[in-house]
This record gives C-alpha cells, sequence and structure tokens, in this order.
C-alpha cells in the first residue's frame, strides 16, 4: 500500500506541474511526435507492403520463346525435353505450351494493336512454353528454377528464356533494405527523443532546485524526489507517441483516396491500413520507455551534482 501510495503522489505531483505550463509541456510534446512520425509512417507503410511482396513473390515462372524458324513439330516435340530436364534437377514442373497463334489472338485483344498486326501481315509472335513448379508456395524452388532457367537456354530451338521472379526478388530485396534504413532512422532518431526529454526534465529540476533541496533537508530520498520526474517523463513519450499515431492516421487517410482510386484502374482493392491494436499499444509502451529512460538520465545527472 506504501508503494501504491508514493506512486499515486508522484503522479498527482508531476500532473500538477504539467497543469502549471502546459504550453510548454505541449511543445515539447509536439517536438517528440515529429521525431516519431517518420519511423511510425516507415513501419505502416512497411506493414502494408509487406503482404503485397509475399503474394507477388509465391509461383516463379520460366517463360520460353522458341525461335521463329523452329517448326511445329520441333515445338511440341521440346515439351517433353523441358520435362526431361526439369526432372534430373530434381524439380517436378507444369510445362504449358502457347502456340503462336493463340499469342497472336491474345495481342489482337488489346486496344489500339490490332491495326498494327493487320499492318505486319504475316505473325511475328513465336511459339512459346511457361514452366511453373508443381508445388506452389515452396520457398526453396527459387534457387533451383534458376538453375533450370540455365539449363533451358542451352536446348535446341529456344531462343529466349526469360526468368519472370527475378522482378520479385529484386522487390524482396528493396522492402529489406527500406526495412534496415528505417531501423538505422528509427534509431538516431530514438537519440533525439532522449535528448529533448533529458533537457525538459533538467529544466524542470533547475527551476525546483529549490523545492527539491528543501525536500532533502526534510528526509527526502532520492527515489522520492526522482519518481515525480519519471512520471513526467513517461507521459511526455506516452503523449508524444499517441499525436504521433494520430498524424500517421491522419496521413493514411488523405492517402486512401488517390491510392484506393489508382489500385481500382488495376482491378485491386488495396488501402493503406493502420498498425493493428497489439503494434500499436507496443510502440506506446516504446515511447513511454523512450521518456523515462531520458527523465532516469537527466535526473540521476543532477542528483549526482546534488551531492
Amino acid at each position: 500500500m506504501n508503494w501504491l501510495r508514493a506512486h499515486g503522489f508522484a503522479l498527482r505531483a508531476s500532473l500538477a506541474r504539467l497543469r502549471s505550463a502546459p504550453a510548454s509541456f505541449g511543445f515539447n510534446v509536439l517536438v517528440i511526435a515529429l521525431a516519431l512520425i517518420l519511423p511510425l509512417a516507415g513501419l505502416t507503410l512497411l506493414d502494408n507492403l509487406r503482404p503485397v511482396s509475399r503474394a507477388l513473390s509465391v509461383d516463379p515462372e520460366i517463360s520460353l520463346f522458341l525461335s521463329t524458324q523452329a517448326t511445329r513439330e520441333r515445338a511440341q516435340a521440346l515439351g517433353a525435353e523441358l520435362q526431361a530436364a526439369a526432372k534430373s534437377g530434381g524439380l517436378a514442373v507444369k510445362v504449358e505450351f502457347i502456340p503462336r497463334e493463340k499469342a497472336l489472338a491474345v495481342l489482337r485483344q488489346r486496344a489500339g494493336l490490332n491495326d498494327v498486326l493487320t499492318a505486319l501481315g504475316s505473325n511475328p509472335l513465336p511459339d512459346a512454353y511457361v514452366v511453373r513448379p508443381a508445388v506452389s508456395g515452396d520457398p526453396s524452388v527459387s534457387t533451383a528454377i534458376g538453375q533450370l532457367a540455365q539449363r533451358y537456354r542451352q536446348l535446341e530451338g529456344v531462343e529466349t528464356v526469360q526468368l519472370d521472379a527475378d522482378w520479385v526478388r529484386r522487390l524482396a530485396a528493396l522492402l529489406q533494405l527500406a526495412e534496415i534504413a528505417l531501423w538505422l532512422l528509427a534509431s538516431a532518431l530514438a537519440g533525439v527523443v532522449l535528448a529533448v526529454v533529458f533537457n525538459t526534465i533538467r529544466l524542470q529540476i533547475i527551476t525546483q532546485a529549490e523545492e527539491i533541496a528543501v525536500s532533502r533537508l526534510l528526509g527526502a530520498t532520492d527515489g522520492f524526489v526522482s519518481r515525480p520526474f519519471y512520471y513526467m517523463g513517461g507521459l511526455l513519450g506516452l503523449f508524444a507517441g499517441a499525436l504521433a499515431m494520430a498524424g500517421v492516421l491522419g496521413a493514411l487517410a488523405l492517402l486512401n483516396a488517390p491510392v484506393g482510386e489508382l489500385a481500382r484502374l488495376y482491378g485491386s482493392s488495396f488501402r493503406f491500413s493502420p498498425l493493428d491494436v497489439p503494434s500499436t499499444v507496443l510502440l506506446l509502451t516504446a515511447s513511454t520507455g523512450l521518456g523515462v529512460f531520458g527523465a532516469v538520465l537527466s535526473v540521476g545527472q543532477a542528483l549526482r551534482r546534488a551531492t
């Protein structure tokens, strides 16, 4: 009970000090929130893009374009060779043959290309194959199918081999690089938060130096003197984190209208979503912890000087 009473007194004392200077408290909260909003916005963006990246990278595939000089018999016989090459590499695949006539019919359906193809006279497209892994969603397939593409390039009649998963791997690498850069930025801005809280608490201690000195003469312990400043630092971090979260939510609301319209043009319903409740609670706890840690550093230094 004494422990609860002591912390209750410290919390009331810190709230009273904040009410006595609301403008100063609000300005410090704003400065800390501006430092927190960048990593929070980046984390929210990555959290929305990561599922899209995983959905894109499910099934890598190989597109093979045959020479236009290859006969239809050779083109159709090549399917068995593609299966045999995959089997020798220990990979089960599905092979789809796309005759040049079918490819031309699909291309004619695209707006603005029918007149161009008619002017060409003959069919300029080659026969093609699309090779996909038989087992979808297996991350170990990516390396094996890359090696398979190299073997396909050596087959007679194959002119071009395109591995369609390359750009997906580049996207995943970019997202990983962005995540590392985000954590580096968050670490740097955490230093800014600590500096702001440290200076804020230090100024409060200087302002109340006489009151602290009298309290210590009356027998107040270091814990009793320090506790209200710890709560003040925690409140700074908590309110700043909440304000930064509100700023990110406002930015998402502004972005979702044009992003939703762009997604509809591509037949998608993609929209930016805020972080889930556990992530939000964790980030607010982290910002509060930064505030408390900054206060601990500041109070510890002040008490060492006082003694």
